[in-house]
């Protein structure tokens, strides 16, 4: 299932010291320690997640074995490792944090019973294996201080974009399409784990897709007169009149010739295995952007793929990465805003 290269541990190391170097500039810059990854919030949410009763056999896993409702916090997010204008193309984030799961744990050490959930509007990701991961991170620092027209002009240009990725050895595909377009609602996308997962006695993939009237009309509809911070602003607008719906799906592999877990670049057929409901997710209306809510977002909470209990253990390179590189950033962080490293118990510690 899983094969680790003999050099694997060492291009980790390389890798974690370059994101913390990164890190430590984007600190020097900014007078404040960010992610070195989802570094914007759009919005910080609170809601929960009802798992369905009438799920069959090999969907009744891990979290989701019995039927019930968790509360939830979710963090919505831009991709890169700083904070840049909307204006500028880039993946978005929906990290989910679902309080309360009981099970023996993958890293006992954080605390909390909590099991996090990350995902972004691909369903792949372009550079799905450590030695490529590595490559991409040369090209995202030098992008990094580039001023935000010139970072428009190369998420835009898909033919640029595709060139770039083809010499680094990135796989174009959903990715490159995705960050070709012009910006769409965040609500209305729908987003994916992109690695796989351990589910229990199986493994999966994850995805989030909208399925209440409010967002599905959001989805495709392209975001007008986009500023610096109109993400987060729709956002806000949206939840300040309306809730949101969503199902959480998974999508078990069949094929591991075909579905693999160890390329994350390669999007898993659904004419193989088809994603099928686990839950429904639910958020009223509420403020997503006032300030202590922000700041709780920013500087207080952590999003960790090993966060959560043995039955979905991450899988695959990116999420071995995942696993050094999310635990020095979030101790840098939490260490340079002098901010206690807190796991939620329930969604009313999350500012109103």
């Amino acid at each position: 299932m899983e094969v680790i290269d003999a050099e694997e541990s060492a291009l980790i190391t390389e890798i974690v010291e370059q994101m913390a170097a990164a890190s430590r500039c984007a600190f020097e810059r900014h007078r404040h320690a960010i992610r070195d990854a989802h570094a914007k919030s759009n919005g910080l949410l609170k809601g929960e997640l009802t798992i369905h009763d009438d799920l069959p056999a090999e969907l009744r896993q891990g979290v989701f074995a019995r039927p019930g409702t968790y509360q939830v916090v979710a963090r919505l997010s831009s991709a890169p490792s700083d904070i840049h204008s909307d204006k500028i193309p880039a993946a978005r984030g929906f990290a989910l944090k679902i309080i309360g799961v009981d099970g023996a744990r993958l890293a006992p050490e954080i605390g909390g019973n909590n099991q996090d959930f990350l995902m972004v509007n691909f369903p792949a990701l372009a550079f799905g294996t450590i030695p490529k991961y590595k490559r991409m991170l040369t090209l995202l620092e030098a992008n990094s201080h580039a001023p935000d027209t010139f970072q428009r002009l190369v998420a835009g240009t898909a033919h640029g974009a595709r060139q770039v990725l083809e010499s680094l050895g990135g796989t174009p595909g959903a990715t490159l399409d995705g960050l070709a377009r012009d910006n769409h609602h965040p609500l209305g996308e729908t987003y994916h784990t992109q690695a796989a997962i351990r589910f229990g006695d199986y493994i999966a993939k994850l995805a989030l897709q909208p399925s209440s009237d409010s967002v599905r009309r959001l989805t495709g509809q392209p975001v007008d007169d986009v500023g610096y911070a109109t993400l987060r602003d729709v956002i806000s607008d949206h939840f300040a009149r309306h809730g949101a719906e969503y199902t959480l799906t998974a999508q078990l592999c069949t094929d591991l010739s075909r579905m693999p877990v160890e390329d994350a670049a390669i999007t898993w057929p659904e004419e193989l295995s088809p994603h099928r409901p686990l839950a429904t997710l639910r958020f009223a209306p509420q403020s997503t952007a006032h300030p202590a809510r922000q700041v709780y977002g920013d500087d207080v909470l952590s999003f960790n793929p090993w966060n959560g209990v043995t039955a979905h253990q991450p899988l695959g390179g990116i999420m071995r990465i995942r696993r050094a590189a999310y635990e020095r950033s979030t101790a840098f962080r939490h260490s340079m805003n002098a901010q206690p490293r807190v796991e939620p118990s329930q969604s009313s510690d999350i500012p109103d």
